[in-house]
């Protein structure tokens, strides 16, 4: 561009050139045509876009598969997904690091299990333990633009400080700042529920949903989110979403939170391992655990916890009204197990037969949904301007 090129001409181009990387980022591969209808533009200003993209080398071109049809197809465009990430997910069983490109694409994923609460200290150092083990992919990598991380607990999302992680015992802890530091990239971090329903929202089972409730089950507990007429719900200190302490059995368990029978309490991961004499498991591993040995006290533990989560969910229906609840990590295990329990707990409990109108689904990102959310952090800069990647 030239330098007297008006700001307002420059500002539109950066909007176009945003809606275009957007659009191939969230729906994968879109040919000329599909992009000049979808973002209302003229062809030639596509193109002009699109050779744009690909000069930063954030996308590219292939020739269109073979169709029966007159005239010449149109070529797909794709967001190249070596514009890269790192995510990583400390939980208290371990810490999980991954390489994310444009387009959701998980390169590669490591679950490194500590035998102890990982620290702030211990979760940069396995990270930087992991992606030196990752110097094959990383080498293929176009460009690899920050880092993301999903954290269980309160997160201010300006400077990636953790406010309270209960369950990592972490308070006022600089995780962005240390995390940058030790791995030499920008850093930036988020509740890993919220990550988790964003996941889900662009690439998931709730593609296309405007109203949906998201309940992510780990390790530490119960994570959740809404989204209110496509609106996140983040409350006034940005910390909705609590959804793991309603209290399901009153009087039960007692909760790190000082109540007693809160959901993330009476319903667990730890209990469903316990029974399977397991210390840690991801959930790819629990499911097959479930389903290799499905004793008569497992079902009758799985069924105790779905009743429960049923209760849970009823509440949801009637405050939220969603039309989609997505259920991620070991909750999405335990829909799976015993199929249709949740749907008429649900169902019979909700008022006005609204439990029989919402769709209850499982995460469709399984394993790698926290990793895709927290790579989403990092992207989101570039998706809003493009032309920036020459600064990263």
């Amino acid at each position: 561009m030239h330098n007297g090129t008006p700001s307002g001409t420059e500002s539109i181009r950066a909007q176009n050139l945003s809606r275009v990387l957007t659009l191939l980022h969230r729906r994968g591969p879109l040919s000329r045509a599909d992009l000049t209808r979808l973002c209302g533009f003229n062809r030639s200003t596509v193109g002009a876009l699109v050779a744009e993209l690909s000069e930063l080398g954030l996308a590219y071109e292939t020739e269109p598969p073979a169709l029966k049809r007159v005239g010449r197809p149109s070529p797909l465009v794709h967001a190249n997904d070596r514009i890269a990430a790192i995510s990583v997910h400390p939980d208290v069983d371990a810490v999980t690091v991954g390489v994310v490109g444009l387009g959701g694409k998980v390169h590669r994923r490591v679950r490194y299990d500590a035998g102890s609460l990982p620290s702030v200290t211990e979760t940069v150092n396995i990270s930087k333990a992991v992606v030196e083990g990752m110097q094959t992919e990383l080498a293929g990598m176009t460009r690899v633009i920050g880092v993301g991380a999903a954290v269980p607990g309160l997160v201010n999302s300006t400077d990636g400080s953790v406010l309270l992680a209960p369950h990592l015992q972490w308070s006022n802890e600089p995780l962005a700042a240390a995390l940058s530091t030790g791995l030499g990239l920008p850093a930036r971090a988020a509740n890993d529920a919220n990550l988790g329903s964003l996941a889900e929202s662009l690439f998931g089972a709730a593609v296309g949903a405007s109203d949906v409730v998201y309940l992510n089950g780990s390790a530490s507990g119960i994570g959740g989110g809404a989204m209110v007429g496509g609106v996140p719900l983040r409350g006034a200190a940005g910390f909705a979403g609590e959804l793991g302490h309603t209290v399901v059995t009153p009087g039960g368990t007692p909760c790190h939170c000082g109540r007693r029978g809160c959901l993330e309490t009476e319903v667990s991961l730890g209990r469903l391992l316990a029974l399977l004499g397991l210390n840690h498991a991801d959930q790819d591993q629990l499911e097959d655990a479930m389903t290799q040995n499905s004793s008569p006290a497992l079902i009758a533990e799985a069924n105790r916890q779905l009743d429960l989560l049923a209760e849970a969910l009823t509440n949801f229906v009637n405050i939220f009204n969603p039309g989609t609840i997505v259920l991620g990590g070991f909750l999405g295990v335990l829909h799976s197990f015993v199929p249709g329990r949740l749907e008429s707990g649900v169902s019979a409990g909700a008022i006005g037969g609204l439990g029989s109108k919402v769709s209850i689904r499982r995460a469709a990102l399984g394993t790698d949904l926290l990793l895709v959310g927290a790579a989403e952090l990092v992207f989101s800069g570039l998706l809003a301007d493009p032309a920036s990647v020459g600064s990263l």
